[in-house]
C-alpha cells in the first residue's frame, strides 16, 4: 500500500513535502506576534503555559511587582527583565517539531524523475525505467533529523543529506556520484 506522495521542483522539495505531510515541522504559533515587553508578557501571563514559561526562563519576581508592571506599559522595567520576558515569549511561541517517525525513517522510497549517475541518466518512474527504489531502513538519519528537529532543514540540504546519507547508504556511489538533475521530482514512500 502506497503512502503520501511529495511532488516538487526539486528532489529536495519533494522529500521535504513529504516529510511535512507526515510530520509536524518547528513551527512558530501565528498569535504569537508581539514587539513590545509589555504586550508579551501581558499575552504570557493570560496561560499556564505562559507563567510556566516565565518561571523557566528565570523571572522571578512578586506579584505585586508583576500587576504594577501589567497596569503600565510605560513602566521602566529593567533590561535583564525585558529579555527573560522575551526569552519565555519565544519559548512558548515555537512549537518544537516531532521526532522524524520510524515508519519514514525506514520506509521504502520510490524516486521519479531525472536521475544521472555517470553518463547514465535517466528518466525514472516512466515505462522506459523503473522509480529509483531506495531502502530508508539502510540509511543514516542523525544529520537529517538534527536539521529537522531545529527547523534547519531546507530542501538544499535535505536532498544532499538524503544522498550522502540515505541513497548512498542504500545502493552505494553509483558510477560517478547521483545527480538530480530535472525539473521536478516525486517521492512516493511504501
Amino acid at each position: 500500500m502506497a503512502g503520501p506522495t511529495g511532488h516538487g521542483p526539486s528532489l529536495g522539495a519533494a522529500l521535504n513535502n513529504l516529510l511535512r505531510a507526515r510530520v509536524t515541522p518547528r513551527h512558530r504559533l501565528s498569535s504569537y506576534n508581539a514587539q513590545h515587553w509589555h504586550a508579551q508578557l501581558s499575552q504570557l501571563t493570560g496561560t499556564h503555559r505562559g507563567y510556566r514559561a516565565l518561571e523557566d526562563a528565570g523571572l522571578e519576581v512578586t506579584a505585586k511587582t508583576l500587576i504594577t508592571w501589567l497596569s503600565d506599559p510605560e513602566y521602566n522595567v529593567r533590561r535583564g527583565y525585558r529579555d527573560l520576558i522575551h526569552t519565555a515569549y519565544e519559548n512558548v511561541a515555537i512549537v518544537p517539531a516531532d521526532p522524524i517517525p520510524n515508519p519514514v525513517k525506514d520506509g521504502q522510497y520510490e524516486i521519479s524523475g531525472y536521475v544521472t549517475t555517470g553518463t547514465d541518466r535517466r528518466n525514472r518512474g516512466t515505462p522506459d525505467a523503473a522509480p529509483l527504489r531506495i531502502d530508508g531502513s539502510r540509511g543514516n538519519w542523525t544529520a537529517i533529523e538534527g536539521l529537522w528537529m531545529s527547523g534547519e532543514l531546507t530542501d538544499d540540504t535535505l536532498e544532499d543529506h538524503f544522498i550522502d546519507d540515505v541513497i548512498v547508504e542504500d545502493i552505494g556511489e553509483g558510477t560517478d556520484g547521483w545527480d538530480f538533475d530535472g525539473s521536478t521530482y516525486s517521492v512516493e514512500l511504501r
